[in-house]
């Protein structure tokens, strides 16, 4: 914690300092009994509001009580996304609100681990919670009891952002190209979190090359831009699962291919394939003529 100015050897500074080092420690009852000396002796304080935000978030209640219904877990995450957050940020700092607020999204996981996941609540699952607690092995083992995981964009999102923790921009190349394919608006989102560097790199490119739509779901057709931008990418994008068989899809099996045909040098198979990919998708031949 980056301790206010004890230094200035005042009261209500003292005993701030002393709620602070109780609230790190999630002591609910500690906390609360600085603070209602603090509210006795400076009952004017401008910390004391947001004091109680923080100690209402670490309290037992919040802690244990389970949650059974969609909209309460939704209403609590917000809470700890936008108000919580803010308030822990504004008295403890960036680098140890970082560290304080995971125990709180683990618990709030643990409240909401019986509630099934729901496309209508996509976000309100323990397996969301988890990743923002950074428990990525608790996150992967949840979506993995998801049924049909893979073919739904918020879980796919969940796992593919657990195993890039876990195993690296590597191992998580197949799930970003199925989510790109399933849903370009979460495999944006999902993009910006992990803020991987060359992720970043290929996805500038990407925009400022790639001929299409000009909107989002233009990201539907950036795994085939990048496996021809980057023909490493193969060994990993191969393995990714059949999706939905759109256009994108079948364009980036179709580079595969390709990359298949040129190595092994079988030419009539080549140009036959050539075509079939300038007529499925003229941006992507033209992308990948360039290279050639």
């Amino acid at each position: 914690m980056d301790q206010l100015d004890i230094f200035a050897n005042s009261r209500d500074v003292a005993l701030l300092n002393d709620a602070l080092i109780a609230l790190q420690r999630y002591d609910d009852a500690g906390t609360r009994r600085v603070m209602q000396v603090l509210a006795a002796e400076f009952p004017c304080d401008h910390h004391l509001p947001v004091l109680e935000l923080l100690v209402n978030a670490i309290g037992d209640d919040a802690g244990t009580a389970p949650i059974c219904s969609y909209v309460a877990a939704m209403e609590t995450a917000t809470l700890l996304t936008v108000h919580v957050r803010a308030a822990a940020i504004q008295l403890l700092g960036h680098r140890d609100a970082k560290a304080w607020l995971p125990v709180l999204w683990r618990r709030l996981a643990h409240r909401c681990a019986m509630l099934a996941y729901s496309p209508r609540y996509a976000d309100c699952h323990s397996a969301a919670f988890l990743l923002e607690a950074g428990d990525w092995d608790a996150a992967r083992r949840k979506v993995s009891a998801t049924a049909s995981w893979r073919r739904l964009p918020a879980p796919l999102a969940w796992m593919t952002e657990a195993t890039w923790h876990i195993e690296g921009m590597e191992a998580a190349w197949p799930m970003l190209a199925e989510l790109a394919w399933l849903s370009p608006s979460r495999f944006d989102t999902l993009a910006g979190r992990l803020a991987d560097s060359s992720l970043d790199a290929l996805l500038l490119a990407f925009n400022a090359n790639f001929e299409a739509n000009g909107d989002g779901s233009d990201l539907a057709w950036f795994p085939v831009w990048a496996l021809i931008e980057k023909t490493g990418l193969a060994r990993w994008l191969a393995h990714a699962q059949p999706s939905r068989q759109l256009a994108p899809e079948r364009a980036m099996r179709l580079v595969l291919d390709l990359l298949i045909l040129e190595r092994d040098g079988r030419q009539r198979e080549l140009l036959a394939r050539r075509r079939e990919l300038q007529e499925l998708s003229p941006a992507v031949y033209r992308a990948y003529m360039r290279t050639r």
